[in-house]
């Protein structure tokens, strides 16, 4: 059984598990869900999705006490994305994400998640400042940031892409 982190009305946010390789590689899968991530290929296979599990989110969950999140609608069951948290070594900073499969996008399943996410944080997580990038040409996924309260800060370029970066702060 995995770690429930918090609920909402229609959302279950908790750890992944290796059970749930198939739903990774299913909203993985799809071209569009990693058109601006920057890791497209990454999982490419159930197995890819197991790699996934294991060696990072599990690998973070023990190090941080958080990492990215299994989404499961309460509803069916399904883990239909991911959301919550990186400590990303690259950028020093602790970035908010998530991913979803592209027939749940539009539902507000992705501000719903996070902003339950950044309560929990506030209450239980010794983070003060989170930041989230976001191509900006994406307009969908900066549009949730905002809804997250989050504000715009800079501009910068990396692998062909112009990225916004937006920061909320957690504690005051």
């Amino acid at each position: 059984m995995s770690k429930i982190i918090t609920e909402t009305q229609r959302l279950i946010i908790r750890e992944f598990n290796h059970d749930d390789a198939k739903a990774v590689y299913h909203f993985n899968a799809p071209e569009e869900v990693n058109r601006f991530t920057g890791d497209a290929g990454m999982c490419s296979s159930i197995e890819d999705a197991e790699k996934i599990i294991r060696d990072i989110w599990l690998k973070e969950y023990r190090l941080f006490g958080y990492g990215r999140w299994a989404v499961v609608l309460k509803e069916t069951d399904e883990v239909i994305g991911f959301c919550g948290f990186k400590n990303d070594s690259r950028i020093e900073a602790i970035d908010i994400g998530y991913r979803f499969h592209p027939t749940h996008w539009g539902k507000g399943y992705a501000t719903e998640s996070n902003l339950t996410c950044i309560e929990y944080a506030k209450q239980h997580l010794d983070l003060n400042r989170v930041l989230g990038d976001a191509v900006a040409e994406n307009l969908g996924s900066i549009n949730v940031l905002l809804k997250l309260g989050m504000s715009y800060i800079s501009q910068y370029q990396e692998d062909g892409f112009t990225i916004n970066r937006y920061e909320t702060f957690l504690k005051t």
